[in-house]
């Protein structure tokens, strides 16, 4: 047999071994850690951050279109601040014009508008569209950059730097990991689950309209999990031939969003078919334990204060994600608060901890805070409440 026909009829194979996998996992018949050929990965939970799995994921690499997510986030963030609109008119540049890769084939002097663009980052990975927004928020794609810079060092991800906007450079300072990737990620639809309405479009038309006239062209989703893996929310995917085939994927199922990030991979099959295992594979060990703190706090006891006592507030609700599969009706709660606290009080200050245990291992805690300020009492004030109590 040639090989050329012995490469397709194995990788034919593969891909119906891995199908096979998937489907058994999704059946609760099989929980094997998934088999991961890309260079590397990471599966995380995004409400706490928590990684269910790992291969090489702090090991450098280039990032392609990827890049584009700190892209976006950026543009979320300037939408919430009020700087940007999506309404806004974009004129494009010639330098945004000019760019290379996939693109929507924008023209010099060309005008759309700002959520076109959007979606054209977004559903068909356009380097063109993502210069346009950035000079737009910025003036320049080179200080759009540094701010792109800056919200990596923010964010934590240590072993990222940007040289550009789109992912087009392959330079060895324009690198980042899967670790990273996840984390710009997860900061992008926590903060902004707006973006999923962009991130499921499959196919949308927009129209050019230059000095030539009007023109339509078809947006198509570069995520081709769209259409194969019934919970993906998005988000972006990547090539060049340094990077290779890369992903970011995003799931909902069951009120549990995942984030799976593969690179490097052989090919575009692979990068999806592994970023599926790995959702499902999250899905299948992982369960979500969320206190929405409802419970009544007792208020707290003020010594020399003008009021007596203080109300406490919860901060957050407290999330655990469990990969045990434990039982979490046995969780115990436990509110750590003093009885007494001397004023002066502050609204928003520590008070104490709410405390959760399983089997008698520490799961985490959530902060409570003081509801209230109580100022100190004056002479005044105890002469006034003294007299008050003495007259009744």
């Amino acid at each position: 047999m040639k090989n050329g026909k012995w490469k397709r009829r194995m990788k034919g194979i593969g891909s119906i071994v891995l199908a096979l996998w998937l489907f058994l996992v999704d059946c609760g018949v099989a929980t094997a850690t998934p088999v991961i050929t890309s260079k590397s990965a990471i599966l995380i939970e995004a409400s706490t951050g928590q990684i269910v799995f790992e291969s090489n994921s702090e090991e450098i690499r280039s990032p392609a279109s990827i890049t584009k997510i700190m892209t976006i986030l950026l543009t979320f963030e300037a939408l919430e601040a009020g700087q940007i609109a999506l309404s806004d008119a974009v004129s494009v540049s010639a330098h945004a014009s000019s760019m290379g890769g996939s693109q929507v084939w924008l023209e010099e002097g060309e005008v759309q508008k700002l959520e076109t663009l959007l979606k054209c980052v977004i559903v068909a990975s356009a380097n063109d569209a993502s210069v346009a927004i950035a000079e737009h928020i910025a003036g320049s794609e080179t200080d759009f950059v540094g701010r792109m810079n800056d919200k990596a060092k923010e964010l934590g991800m240590v072993n990222t730097h940007f040289e550009d906007c789109c992912g087009l450079t392959d330079s060895e300072q324009h690198h980042t990991t899967a670790k990273d990737v996840a984390l710009m990620s997860r900061e992008l639809i926590t903060k902004y689950p707006q973006v999923f309405q962009y991130t499921t479009i499959w196919m949308e038309d927009f129209v050019h309209t230059t000095s030539k006239g009007e023109s339509v062209f078809t947006l198509s989703s570069t995520n081709k999990l769209l259409k194969q893996y019934d919970w993906i929310t998005g988000l972006k995917t990547g090539f060049t031939s340094k990077a290779m085939y890369c992903v970011s994927a995003t799931g909902s199922k069951n009120g549990m969003d995942l984030i799976a990030v593969v690179m490097g991979g052989p090919d575009s099959a692979t990068r999806f078919q592994e970023a599926a295992a790995l959702l499902n594979y999250g899905y299948s060990v992982c369960q979500l334990y969320i206190d929405e703190q409802q419970d009544a706090l007792p208020q707290v006891a003020v010594k020399g204060g003008k009021e007596d006592q203080v109300p406490l507030s919860y901060t957050e609700n407290f999330r655990f994600l469990d990969t045990e599969k434990s039982d979490l009706s046995g969780i115990e709660k436990i509110i750590e608060v003093p009885k007494e606290v001397e004023a002066p009080v502050a609204k928003g200050s520590t008070a104490g901890y709410v405390v959760y245990k399983l089997d008698g291992k520490m799961l985490g805690r959530s902060t409570v805070v003081y509801g209230e300020d109580v100022e100190k009492a004056t002479f005044k004030d105890i002469f006034w409440e003294i007299l008050k109590n003495y007259c009744i």
